[in-house]
């Protein structure tokens, strides 16, 4: 019995090593459970196409939306574990959702094997131009005259964009009408329509739409304030220094990926953050190429357990619990 447990051991280590060897020999999927046009999305393309020039092979960017990110994230998990099904994920579907969902049905810190950061993001508070509103300090004045009746999107429940508007929400003792969306893409459209007066989202998406005359930016959780909207104060200048949410986004395979596959990955995603091109795109979006001691799995690894541990105290406090 022994003998055969052996042979079959044997076999699957030959397996796992030829896989790791040709690999990638075909297209990989990197799913991005969010809609299309929001800052994951743009995030992913633009790493995927670096990614794939380094790997031979087109990384494919899958939108798999529902469930405040969810439905993708447990699509991944589920997957054959061989590399060519990846999730580009962040700090909300990576770490806040293991509370916010009781029946997540996974646990991101076991069922998922970090591959790395690719940036680390802030995120500007922006109101349509219809509302009238033109700083912080309205803003906060309008939701207290009549709390509830501001209308406060976000991208859908367990969002890094719903976080950020519960913990604006909840730091500045204020309240507004919660309204979801599948995306920050619809969330923002309707905020230049009008149809909403406030979002808060990262900055690859706020940014254009500000300097585009869209809508009005009114804060960033940026420490200081940023070359590309000089008139944007932050949080802290704005009078809520409490707000200092900035969003970190990554890759992570399903766990039982063979190491040397991940290995490939990691130092392909390394390659890729280490592209003038690339930077200067993230740049371009204020959005940060992460430093030398936090590029690779490991670092991913320990943040991701971080913030599982941060967010759970946040998210009681708030009374918050999704299905």
């Amino acid at each position: 019995m022994r003998s055969v447990i052996g042979i079959i051991a044997a076999v699957l280590l030959f397996a796992h090593g030829a896989a790791a060897e040709t690999f990638p020999n075909r297209p990989i999927t990197l799913v991005v459970a969010a809609a299309a046009g929001g800052t994951t999305d743009v995030l992913a393309r633009i790493v995927a196409k670096h990614m794939g020039e380094d790997l031979g092979q087109s990384v494919v960017v899958e939108n798999v939306t529902g469930g405040g990110a969810t439905v993708g994230t447990r699509r991944v998990v589920r997957s054959d574990p061989d590399g060519y099904t990846l999730i580009f994920g962040n700090m909300g579907s990576l770490a806040a959702n293991f509370w916010l969902f009781p029946n997540l049905g996974f646990d991101p810190r076991k069922d998922l094997a970090s591959v790395g950061l690719v940036a680390i993001v802030p995120m500007v508070l922006s109101v349509s131009k219809k509302s009238g509103i033109r700083d912080v300090a309205e803003l906060i004045a309008a939701m207290k005259a009549k709390p509830g009746a501001l209308n406060f999107g976000h991208a859908g429940p367990g969002t890094t964009s719903h976080l950020a508007a519960i913990t604006f929400l909840h730091v500045t003792g204020t309240q507004a009408h919660d309204i979801p969306y599948r995306g920050s893409g619809p969330a923002i459209n309707d905020l230049v329509a009008g149809t909403i007066d406030a979002v808060i989202d990262q900055t690859v998406t706020m940014i254009p739409m500000h300097t585009g005359g869209n809508v009005t930016a009114i804060a960033t959780s940026a420490s200081g304030r940023l070359a590309q909207i000089p008139d944007v104060p932050t949080f802290t200048e704005a009078g809520v220094p409490a707000f200092d949410l900035t969003v970190w986004n990554a890759i992570a395979a399903p766990a039982a990926t063979p190491k040397p596959v991940l290995q490939r990955l990691e130092t392909s995603l390394e390659t890729a953050l280490a592209d003038p091109d690339l930077r200067q795109r993230f740049a371009d979006l204020a959005a940060d190429v992460p430093q030398a001691d936090q590029i690779g799995a490991e670092p991913l690894r320990r943040l991701i357990a971080s913030d599982i541990d941060r967010f759970g105290p946040i998210i009681k406090a708030v009374g918050l619990k999704l299905e």
